[in-house]
């Protein structure tokens, strides 16, 4: 368990606190609940929005101090991996998945699952924001501008093992790449039709075709905000609590079958915005569904 207290990514003030807030939450306790052999090893010390000067470049606010998280946290998820961890990574905002992924695919090919109600499939050129936390899935793959910045790309994170499940906010830009690219994409009208459980399987099924392992990213934006209130970006019309939790228990039982779970990123808790903690204690709830906690 490490923390990664960042917001530079999101250029907003709260997200950096979102470890203290599943900590907070109760995640010892649901790991405990259920068995799982776990260290919390504290948090990563990274560049704070307070320490930085305002971004002079709004194609990519804060990219240097970005870079310079990526690089640490990729090291340091490399080393507990090799020492036969599973690093279950806190944001922090969503550019932290560019060094939970990087970390975990340096060795060996990778599949991703991204749940989010975003694609995250922006660069500098394309952001309408700048802000780089809706970039890193097009990092991973080094992907336009991208393609210039070897520290940003996951090495053996290929498109045809990528699925972002759950997408219904694309930018125009966002929507014709992912269209033309080998990504897979289910968007909650998929799992209107077909029901969460079916889509976590093929989604499953993809990442894990022909790789060793996955990373599971899971960006608490993708609950409807009436279950995840305390997020910077939220969508209406996400999943349910219920069926965020039927999602992880999918990936436990695959990781419990086939040890497919390399990595696991919570990301864009933001207690600033939240509501009694809602939020991060729906986090630690779902990191231990991830991890193998039932009912029953």
């Amino acid at each position: 368990m490490l923390g990664v207290p960042f917001a530079l990514g999101a250029d907003r003030h709260g997200v950096d606190m979102g470890p203290s807030a599943i900590r907070y939450g109760g995640l010892s306790a649901a790991l405990d609940t259920a068995g799982v052999d776990y260290t919390d090893v504290g948090d990563l010390s990274l560049p704070t929005l307070q320490s930085q000067p305002a971004s002079t470049d709004a194609s990519a606010k804060y990219l240097d101090a970005i870079a310079e998280m990526t690089d640490t946290l990729a090291d340091r998820v490399a080393t507990e991996i090799a020492d036969g961890s599973v690093p279950l990574v806190l944001g922090g905002d969503h550019s932290i998945a560019m060094g939970t992924m990087r970390g975990a695919a340096q060795t060996s090919e990778l599949g991703v699952i991204w749940f989010d109600a975003h694609g995250d499939y922006n660069t500098p050129t394309t952001s309408p924001s700048g802000n780089v936390h809706g970039m890193p899935l097009a990092a991973a793959h080094g992907y336009g501008d991208f393609a210039e910045m070897p520290w940003a790309t996951a090495p053996n994170v290929a498109e045809e093992n990528t699925v972002i499940v759950g997408a219904r906010s694309l930018d125009a830009d966002e929507r014709a790449v992912l269209r033309e690219s080998d990504i897979s994409v289910f968007t909650m009208e998929d799992i209107d039709k077909r029901g969460i459980g079916p889509v976590t399987d093929e989604a499953l099924d993809i990442a894990t075709d022909g790789v060793d392992d996955v990373h599971v990213s899971l960006d608490l934006d993708w609950l409807d905000p009436d279950d995840a209130p305390g997020v910077g970006t939220p969508v209406p019309g996400g999943v349910t609590y219920r069926e965020a939790h039927t999602a992880m228990e999918r990936v436990a039982d695959r990781d419990a079958a086939e040890s497919v779970l390399r990595s696991l990123d919570i990301v864009e808790v933001n207690p600033i915005l939240d509501q009694r903690n809602t939020t991060g204690e729906r986090a630690a709830e779902l990191a231990a569904s991830a991890f193998g906690k039932r009912i029953l």
